[in-house]
């Protein structure tokens, strides 16, 4: 696995000299030796590496990478430009021309979204070819939890988007009080209907953000 690096380094420096962060690294290590095993090792850590921790603005928590082979690429929802839209992502697009008129891309990848402070963060970062959530429970859920609590102890406006009850068993962690927290079903075809779609999420990021004086974020993904 690649260090973090720069304001992340600093903030999450402490997880790896725990216990539990060394023993992560070695299963993850077995794992990429004998299995096949999502995202590319280099890729595991993009979420920080994308977006430093002093330009975030907005996190939406997702739950583990996606296991098909090359979609995930570390930000969580996104996918490679060259990669079919994986339905949950589908389901966003539709929320996000309906909330603020954006057109539906050709294309899955959200670079754009995490260079503007939006970060994408599964609460897992590997997992197993086509086995979802086979990297549950080996010690990244406390690893993103620690990076979760140096997000909510950010001294400013920020907004997080919690979808799905995975997501939304973070929220403990957050102050209301000093950050906008907006929590929906998940955007999956199984969950999308039961109020998934009309949450408009994305204006209401971008209302709260210039009520701060904060520059909105641009959500819309162009066709490559």
């Amino acid at each position: 696995m690649p260090p973090i690096s720069g304001s992340w380094a600093k903030a999450l420096g402490g997880e790896f000299h725990k216990d539990y962060y060394k023993k992560l690294f070695v299963t993850v290590g077995q794992e990429y030796a004998a299995r096949k095993i999502f995202p590319a090792a280099d890729d595991i850590f993009n979420a920080f590496h994308f977006t430093p921790l002093d330009q975030v603005k907005v996190v939406i928590l997702g739950q583990d990478p996606y296991h098909g082979d090359g979609q995930a690429h570390g930000l969580c929802f996104s996918v490679k430009p060259d990669v079919e839209i994986p339905p949950s992502l589908v389901n966003i697009y539709k929320e996000l021309e309906d909330d603020l008129g954006c057109y539906i891309p050709n294309n899955g990848y959200l670079e754009k979204w995490a260079k503007q402070g939006v970060m994408l963060l599964n609460t897992v970062l590997t997992v197993r070819a086509h086995q979802a959530n086979s990297h549950r429970g080996i010690g990244w859920e406390e690893f993103t939890d620690a990076a979760i609590k140096v997000l909510a102890a950010q001294d400013r406006p920020m907004v997080f988007i919690l979808w799905g009850k995975p997501a939304q068993q973070k929220k403990s962690m957050l102050d209301p009080s000093k950050h906008l927290i907006l929590e929906a079903p998940h955007p999956s075809p199984l969950s999308s209907y039961r109020g998934f779609f009309g949450s408009k999420p994305f204006s209401k990021t971008n209302d709260y953000l210039k009520s701060h004086g904060i520059e909105p974020i641009d959500w819309q993904i162009e066709n490559i």
